[in-house]
C-alpha cells in the first residue's frame, strides 16, 4: 500500500477530545557539541537552535499534532521569549488562552548541551520569575479550562496550582495523569489524585524505596488505591506497565512478578525494529516484601533506531506522554498504546529539539497504530 493510501486511510481523532495540562514551559536553547566538555573546558558548539520547551508544553504540542485538543495552563513573561513561546504553541493548535502573562521578570529558559558522541542531552534549566501563584488562576478560569475535558495531565510544576485544579477534576470525574520524572514538592499529595502515572527510569525505585522496578511499580499501586496503571519509561530498554484489575481474580494462585517480567523478555521479539509489546494473563502479582497486586503485567520495547538517524533524546519521554494521553483518550488498549507512544517518542529523536520531529497524526509511521 503507497503511504498517500494509507493515510487517506487513517480515522479522525477521537470525537471532542480535550485534554488540560499544567506545568512546564520555556524557551531551550540547545548547543551540539562533539563532546560533553570537561570542567574548565572551553570548546564551541557544532549547531545552536532555539526553539519552545518545558514538559507539560511539549507534551501538548505532541497531543495537539496528533489531534487532540490541547489546553495549557502556566506562566510566561512579557517578554520576547514568552511571545515567542505563545506563538510556537498556537501555530500548533495549542490553546494558549489560559496561561498567565506576567508583565514584569522573565519567562522560564533551559540551556541544553547535546552529546554528539554519546547521544545524550545535559539540561540547565532557570525557573520564570516571578513564580506563578494559584491565585493568579480565577475560579472562572479554571472552570472554563476544565470544561468538556477528557483527562487532565501534570508534570507536578506549578504544583500550588496544579493541586488545585486536581481537585476540582477529581470532583467532575475527570481523569488525571501525573508525569514523574523525579520528586517535587507537592507530588505525594498530588498523586492520591492519580488514575493514570507514567514515571521516568529511577522514579519508582526512589519513591518507593522498593529495591527492583517491578516490585516498585506493585508498590505505588498500592499505594495509590485510584491508580489504574502506572508506567516506567525506560529509553532504549522500552518500558514496564501494570494495570490494575477491574474486577478481582478469585484463583488463589499468585504470580512471583520478577519471575513474569523474565518470561516477557524471552516472549518479546528481539527481531524486529519497530515498537512491540508483551503482556500476562490477568494474575495476583506479587512482590516479595511489598505485597499483592491483581493485574497484567505489559513490557514494551522500544524503536531500534540507526545510529546515524539518532539525533537528540531531549524531550523523547514528552512525545511518550503525549501519546498516552492520545491512546487513553482514543481508547486504545495497551497492547497498541505502549508500542505507538514508543513510535511517536521515535520519531522525535530523530530531529533537533523537543519539538522538530514530532509526528503529525498523517504521519505514515503512524497509520499501523491507527487504523
Amino acid at each position: 500500500m503507497s503511504s498517500s493510501s494509507s493515510v487517506d486511510s487513517v480515522p479522525p481523532p477521537p470525537d471532542n477530545a480535550i485534554v488540560l495540562g499544567c506545568g512546564g514551559i520555556a524557551v531551550d536553547f540547545l548547543a551540539t557539541v562533539d563532546s560533553y566538555p570537561e570542567p574548565d573546558d572551553k570548546i564551541r558548539s557544532t549547531s545552536l537552535k532555539v526553539q519552545g520547551g518545558g514538559n507539560a508544553a511539549n507534551a501538548l504540542t505532541c497531543a495537539a499534532r496528533l489531534g487532540l485538543n490541547s489546553r495549557l495552563i502556566s506562566k510566561v513573561a512579557n517578554d520576547s521569549q514568552g511571545k515567542g513561546m505563545l506563538e510556537e504553541l498556537e501555530a500548533d493548535g495549542v490553546d494558549t488562552s489560559f496561561l498567565v502573562v506576567s508583565k514584569k521578570g522573565n519567562s522560564p529558559f533551559t540551556y541544553i548541551i547535546v552529546d554528539n558522541q554519546t547521544k545524550t542531552r545535559t539540561c540547565i534549566h532557570t525557573p520564570g520569575d516571578p513564580p506563578m501563584l494559584p491565585t493568579e488562576l480565577s475560579q472562572s478560569s479554571m472552570f472554563s479550562a476544565l470544561d468538556r475535558a477528557s483527562i487532565v495531565y501534570f508534570d507536578v510544576r506549578l504544583h500550588e496550582t496544579a493541586l488545585m485544579i486536581a481537585k476540582e477534576a477529581s470532583r467532575k470525574k475527570i481523569p488525571i495523569l501525573v508525569d514523574t520524572e523525579k520528586k517535587r514538592d507537592g507530588l505525594d499529595e498530588l498523586l492520591q489524585f492519580a488514575d493514570y502515572v507514567v514515571c521516568s527510569a529511577k522514579f519508582p525505585q526512589t519513591w518507593t524505596e522498593v529495591s527492583s522496578t517491578p516490585g516498585a511499580l506493585v508498590s505505588m499501586l498500592l499505594r495509590l488505591p485510584k491508580l489504574k496503571f502506572v508506567i516506567v519509561t525506560l529509553g532504549e530498554e522500552g518500558c514496564l506497565m501494570v494495570q490494575r484489575a477491574s474486577t478481582e481474580v478469585f484463583e488463589s494462585q499468585e504470580t512471583d512478578i520478577e519471575s513474569l517480567l523474565e518470561t516477557l523478555k524471552h516472549r518479546k521479539d528481539s527481531t524486529t525494529t519497530f515498537p512491540t509489546c508483551v503482556s500476562s494473563e490477568t494474575t495476583k502479582l506479587r512482590a516479595n516484601g511489598v505485597g499483592t497486586v491483581t493485574g497484567r503485567l505489559f513490557l514494551g520495547t522500544a524503536e531500534k533506531i540507526r545510529p546515524e538517524e539518532l539525533v537528540d533524546t531531549t524531550g523523547a519521554g514528552d512525545a511518550f506522554i503525549g501519546a498516552v494521553l492520545y491512546a487513553i483518550c482514543a481508547g486504545m488498549p495497551p497492547e497498541k498504546m505502549l508500542p505507538f507512544a514508543a513510535q511517536v517518542a521515535g520519531c522525535s529523536c530523530r530531529a533537533m529539539g523537543a519539538r522538530t520531529g514530532l509526528p503529525h497524526r498523517a504521519d505514515p509511521r503512524l497509520v499501523p497504530f491507527l487504523v
